[in-house]
């Protein structure tokens, strides 16, 4: 199996995250959560449908996930590397603000290191945000169509799998299950799978997370979400010490606190990108 790669099913994540073997973003139902809250809070202006698909948006934001099922093999190939940025593999470079493309022969040709193995979350939040503004235009000028609205809904969920895993720290390190060690030694192995679950098991709702959340306009969409990544990464220190501490397999008040403010962050950055779709939608030239 490659490196972050899971089966489909909650069963079977709960199993393999016990024997530390994944590193998915959420569970499914924090990723769901996540979706749920942004949608709770989107503003009067974007489509009804769109602000009370809350449950289909919720739904959507496990795809991700789905397609890294081990059998399909050609789709979980291409989607293992959608899911995380391990920035200390960048070498202090900047990713190219063009397209995936211009990653991959960076990745490849300068750095000399596989684009799977670094990571293209930036990419993936990037395409499934300007999916979503296609098909808000679309809306925009055939309102009765009732294909539209479906496919805002599959392109706004997957979009919410990718905010959510760039809000998770572990998502932004080649740390991303354990302290690397000189000599070959990982130290503290399996918190991947502690914080991957902690929304879930210890009952973070979508009510409590969308509390006080307000969709703002953004001037820079790709500058945006690479700020955020990069703040993510801020808090790997404090992962690993609430880890040390047990704090993730006995949540504290402190770890509890942490865990709700990392998914309130993921709420907002995907609350942030679909009002953003909506709002350039609006301007976007005729597609032919």
């Amino acid at each position: 199996m490659t490196r972050r790669t899971k089966a489909v099913g909650l069963a079977s994540v709960a199993l393999a995250a016990l024997a530390g073997g994944l590193a998915s973003g959420w569970w499914a139902g924090g990723h769901e959560t996540v979706a749920e809250a942004a949608a709770a809070r989107l503003p009067d202006e974007l489509p009804a449908f769109f602000r009370n698909g809350g449950k289909h948006l919720a739904h959507f934001a496990v795809d991700p996930d789905r397609w890294k099922n081990r059998e399909m093999t050609f789709l979980r190939r291409y989607e293992e590397g959608n899911h995380f940025l391990d920035t200390e593999d960048l070498d202090g470079k900047q990713l190219p603000g063009t397209h995936r493309y211009d990653a991959l022969k960076m990745v490849y040709t300068e750095l000399k290191k596989e684009p799977n193995k670094v990571g293209m979350l930036p990419y993936a939040i990037m395409e499934y945000y300007e999916r979503l503004t296609v098909g808000f235009y679309d809306y925009r000028k055939a309102q009765t169509n009732p294909s539209i609205p479906m496919k805002c809904l599959v392109y706004g969920g997957t979009l919410a799998h990718y905010t959510g895993d760039a809000a998770m720290p572990l998502h932004t390190t080649r740390d991303y299950d354990g302290r690397n060690l000189p000599g070959g030694e990982v130290k503290q192995k399996g918190i991947h799978a502690k914080l991957d679950g902690f929304p879930e098991k210890n009952k973070i709702t979508p009510e409590e997370v969308c509390r006080g959340l307000e969709a703002k306009k953004l001037d820079d969409v790709w500058a945006y979400v690479n700020k955020f990544i990069a703040e993510s990464h801020t808090h790997i220190p404090k992962c690993y010490e609430l880890d040390a501490a047990g704090a993730f397999d006995k949540p504290t008040d402190e770890s509890r606190a942490f865990v709700l403010a990392r998914v309130r962050a993921g709420a907002q950055f995907t609350l942030d990108l679909w009002y953003n779709a909506w709002l350039r939608s609006e301007k976007l030239p005729g597609h032919w």
